[in-house]
């Protein structure tokens, strides 16, 4: 434990340093300081607390349906939500689905013991991942009960090591393992842990609340016309050279594309090379005209999830480097999808490949051959459509199961 102790302390110096010249850092720095004070002046000692951590944006959107479901259904309980990361915490620091929200202190033994002191929790949820240890020895030492939910475990993670015993022994904190797949069970049977319940991924409930929420976006509306659309999400330098060519190949379609991070040079690429014409959403009005415009660039966040339901098809940036992004935001409308090659860590997008919903390409011209039969014929699409929405309203579930699991 005490290597692990080192470890730590040597992560929040390595931060304090890399904070001279990294705005993540001196956020991660910043949003921490004075951390227990302000817990302590915020938080209603009289109160019954259950606490949510994610570790960053990603795991708060596979926690959020449990957060608001809590809500709606236990209003007797205050929620209490922490993030690790910066990209999370920024984000959605004004959330209003929960009570509390703050920074989680890096994982000291004192540190654990000062957090659980003042923030009192009654029920602990992690989201997917994040096994802080000094924290789950006290919640385990204070007989708080303790879960988490859409959880993966995989043979070769450090549970399953010769050196991975104090990880092993922190999963003794949870009441239950809330698991995504059959094979977490298992893998966790091996262990000796009879806790894990396969109750799927949060995030199929999340994306069908976006999808019912959907907003009506009228320059999208007007952009699209009598129409057909096609919508890339998330996308990266690669994943545009693949599109400007589908869209100088395809000028009876119109294309939306919402790049990753907004750099002005690959914005102004996508309006240069793209030959039916291209405006940025940011610079559209009630008045503009779209009659000579094949591309919008969505340069604006917050749209994205509901853009995909006026398309016909989708592309999902990011395999072309670490991975791919989300691809249920796209399923849950009835896209089929393509990606990059990088996408066999992600469950979902290698669920949607085998049905047929989705399709991994390596270059242009296996794009080209996804693209054009779904264009082309609309009972293959509309097949095609189906296979994808069937997969994620069969997948939905796993937040009514998990809390009433916790609260029977």
């Amino acid at each position: 434990m005490w290597i692990y102790n080192l470890g730590l302390m040597l992560y929040g110096w390595a931060v304090r340093i890399a904070a001279l010249r990294i705005a993540k850092a001196r956020q991660w720095i910043e949003g921490r300081r004075h951390l227990f004070r302000r817990m302590a002046q915020t938080i209603d000692p009289r109160a019954r607390i259950v606490w949510i951590h994610a570790a960053s944006l990603g795991e708060f959107e596979q926690g959020r349906p449990i957060i608001e479901k809590l809500r709606r259904e236990h209003p007797e309980y205050k929620i209490l939500l922490t993030f690790f990361s910066p990209s999370g915490y920024e984000i959605r620091k004004n959330y209003d689905g929960a009570d509390y929200i703050f920074y989680l202190p890096l994982d000291t033994p004192r540190n654990a013991r000062r957090f659980l002191d003042i923030a009192r929790p009654e029920i602990a949820i992690f989201v997917k991942y994040e096994f802080w240890l000094n924290l789950l020895g006290e919640l385990r030492r204070r007989k708080i009960r303790s879960y988490i939910v859409s959880a993966i475990f995989r043979r070769d993670s450090i549970f399953f090591k010769p050196y991975g015993g104090m990880w092993r022994q922190a999963l003794e904190a949870f009441d239950a393992l809330f698991v995504q797949n059959e094979e977490s069970k298992q893998l966790l049977a091996e262990l000796g842990f009879d806790n894990a319940v396969v109750a799927g991924d949060t995030r199929f409930d999340r994306v069908a609340e976006i999808a019912l929420a959907a907003r009506k976006i009228d320059i999208v509306e007007r952009f699209k016309g009598d129409k057909r659309l096609f919508v890339a999400g998330s996308t990266w330098g690669p994943d545009e050279e693949l599109l400007i060519r589908l869209m100088n190949d395809n000028p009876g379609i119109r294309f939306l594309v919402a790049p990753h991070e907004m750099e002005e040079s690959r914005i102004a690429r996508l309006m240069e090379q793209t030959r039916g014409g291209a405006l940025r959403y940011t610079q559209c009005s009630a008045d503009t005209d779209f009659e000579s415009t094949q591309l919008l660039i969505l340069d604006t966040v917050g749209l994205l999830s509901s853009v995909y339901g006026y398309a016909a098809w989708g592309y999902i940036g990011g395999g072309f480097g670490v991975g791919i992004h989300n691809t249920l935001e796209a399923a849950t409308f009835g896209l089929p999808i393509a990606f990059g090659p990088n996408y066999e860590k992600f469950k979902e997008a290698r669920d949607l490949a085998m049905l047929g919903a989705a399709q991994a390409v390596e270059n242009y011209d296996q794009l080209r051959d996804w693209f054009s039969p779904l264009r082309d014929d609309p009972d293959f699409l509309l097949k095609t459509s189906r296979v994808a929405k069937d997969y994620t309203t069969s997948h939905q579930g796993a937040t009514g199961l998990i809390l009433r699991t916790i609260f029977q």
